[in-house]
């Protein structure tokens, strides 16, 4: 990538390839691939060059408050060119894997851009098997405006998603911490055993679970007795 100035709105790498005849370029970025629970979710998104004033606080999704998400979303799919959304869930990444979940999930991604692509910026994962050249940027999503604009598709398609499962699921409070590890999840696995959307193969969930069968079982025999 040669030197160029820093333009606002992170539109630095974008403009900078699209001059170079290598546009349009998408982003890429995951959200929940950290979490135990629900699926790992994928985004992909191609913006226009020039800038657009509705997207002037967009950065990295982490970064915003829940309410600016919210709010960005219909904007970002308002002005985006093109843009995807792909869950891979729980069952799938406990038989192949997260980093197979999370690599594939981006290939489908960018092949269900409605724009084809000339490059893809991904956040920091490097990903074969795509179609056109890419580039893995480390701390893309807070340093490239598509990307950060897939960080937050991805990360507010699948808070709703958490939202919907925790009224299916209920006593886990998955609305509340969207997945996560945290000590009031897991104390709820070992309280009701895992749902049809935990990841059984990580082994919070799995030891969690256990201790849930452990108990199931000694009530079992008591009951008997």
């Amino acid at each position: 990538m040669p030197r160029v100035r820093r333009l606002k709105q992170l539109r630095t790498y974008e403009v900078a390839l699209s001059k170079h005849g290598l546009g349009p370029v998408a982003g890429v970025d995951e959200a929940g691939r950290g979490a135990c629970c629900g699926p790992i979710t994928i985004a992909a998104c191609i913006l226009p060059d020039h800038p657009v004033a509705e997207l002037d606080k967009l950065t990295d999704s982490k970064q915003l408050s829940p309410v600016r998400r919210a709010q960005l979303l219909p904007v970002i799919k308002k002005h985006a060119l093109a843009w995807s959304v792909v869950s891979v869930p729980a069952t799938v990444i406990d038989t192949r894997g997260i980093q197979d979940a999370n690599i594939s999930g981006m290939r489908r991604a960018v092949a269900a851009l409605d724009l084809r692509p000339g490059y893809v910026l991904t956040d920091a994962w490097r990903v074969p098997g795509l179609s056109c050249p890419h580039l893995p940027v480390t701390g893309g999503d807070a340093a490239v405006r598509c990307i950060a604009a897939a960080s937050v598709l991805a990360k507010q398609t699948r808070d709703e998603h958490m939202v919907e499962l925790g009224l299916r699921h209920s006593g886990y409070g998955l609305a509340s911490h969207k997945g996560y590890g945290t000590s009031s999840h897991l104390a709820a696995v070992r309280r009701h055993g895992g749902s049809p959307e935990h990841r059984y193969s990580y082994a919070n969930v799995a030891q969690a679970h256990e201790e849930w069968l452990r108990g199931s079982h000694r009530e079992s025999r008591e009951g008997r007795a």
